[in-house]
């Protein structure tokens, strides 16, 4: 039976859609066996314990779209003559796969009991470093039309800072009901359009997958939360999103720095919130409530206001990525991507200047 290039190319996005979706409501209700709660502390918006396994949903959801692909034959050549740059690529996924496993298992061990930072770092380095065998590592930066090629092993050490980062700062920013799962939605949604563009259907297929396994996730997710996804969901998908900008970039699919634009609300939030701490002599590691995400909804923006406002900045970004990679090998790329440093300068003191005025009234406490 011939089902057709259309179908057997939307059956595994629906089938990780429709799996995120039922084992997230089954997980986030009381019958669910699996209870892991998040209980709230220093660093929580919450005010009860919420289950966290949302994340297993995101994962399964990924891993039925993925197995119903290839069972489909989506990942080998077809009907279309862009399927024939599927076979290609798929074993290169296999490295990112592997990388992503590793998180997975220590994140949900670190959901269950708890795992120190020494180890938890470790396997994120290990994971990391597998990635970088299946040969991921950036060789230069591409800037439209500037750019240069890296000496040495300073591609390899880079990336693996870049991987390590975006593993840790996916979780630091998993604060907030639908935050981490509308990122994830709205980014490798973005990270598959650009695929998609450049001729990599499979790309697009492991992207949109992820992305529609983050949507069912956030149907339950969406403020008010009645489940997280837990380091197991966030360690991993900021792991995925890391691992998958660098294979863009690796098959010349779209430049490293449009992956970056895509995902910058989270990226510059959790790395001007790291520097601000550490110049501050705070200890970084600490729980805390000091991301700007979290001050907005201290200044009484609350959660779906905050992540509406969020959302906006992230479809901003991701269409301006678009843009700049429709121009090509453009000058206008630097200066796009200075546009947004000045943007996050702009947004970052308005958010200060709320605090400041707010303080005055004692109604909030400047972090």
């Amino acid at each position: 039976m011939n089902l057709g290039p259309g179908l057997s190319f939307l059956a595994p996005l629906f089938a990780a859609l429709f799996s995120s979706a039922v084992l997230t409501a089954y997980l986030a209700s009381g019958r669910a066996r699996l209870r892991i709660l998040d209980h709230p502390n220093e660093r929580s918006l919450h005010h009860t314990p919420v289950p966290r396994t949302g994340g297993l949903a995101i994962l399964a959801g990924l891993a039925v779209g993925m197995v119903v692909a290839l069972v489909m034959d989506v990942l080998v050549p077809g009907a279309r003559g862009q399927d024939a740059l599927i076979r290609e690529a798929f074993p290169e996924l296999l490295w990112p796969l592997g990388g992503a496993i590793l998180v997975a298992l220590i994140s949900f061990a670190d959901d269950q009991k708890g795992v120190g930072v020494v180890p938890r770092f470790a396997v994120h380095v290990a994971a990391t470093g597998v990635v970088l065998v299946g040969g991921l590592a950036l060789r230069g930066l591409d800037l439209g039309a500037w750019g240069w090629i890296w000496p040495g092993l300073a591609g390899v050490l880079f990336s693996g800072l870049f991987m390590v980062w975006m593993t840790n700062l996916y979780n630091f920013m998993d604060g907030m009901d639908g935050f981490a799962g509308g990122m994830g939605l709205i980014g490798f949604g973005f990270l598959g359009v650009f695929g998609w563009l450049a001729g990599e259907s499979g790309y697009a297929l492991v992207c949109w997958s992820t992305a529609l396994a983050c949507l069912g996730f956030l149907a339950f997710n969406f403020p008010p939360a009645r489940i997280f996804m837990g380091d197991t969901g966030a360690s991993t998908l900021g792991f995925w999103a890391g691992a998958l900008i660098l294979w863009a970039e690796a098959r010349g699919m779209f430049p490293f720095w449009a992956g970056v634009l895509v995902f910058s609300p989270f990226i510059v939030d959790a790395t001007v919130t790291l520097l601000r701490r550490l110049l501050a002599g705070e200890r970084i590691w600490q729980a805390h409530r000091s991301h700007y995400y979290q001050r907005l909804v201290q200044l009484g923006w609350g959660h779906r206001k905050t992540v509406l406002v969020e959302y906006a900045v992230m479809l901003a970004a991701g269409s301006s990525g678009l843009i700049l990679i429709q121009l090509g090998k453009s000058v206008w790329v630097l200066p796009g991507l200075l546009l947004w440093a000045l943007i996050y300068l702009i947004l970052a003191l308005l958010v200060g200047r709320m605090e400041r005025r707010l303080s005055q009234t004692g109604r909030v406490e400047i972090v």
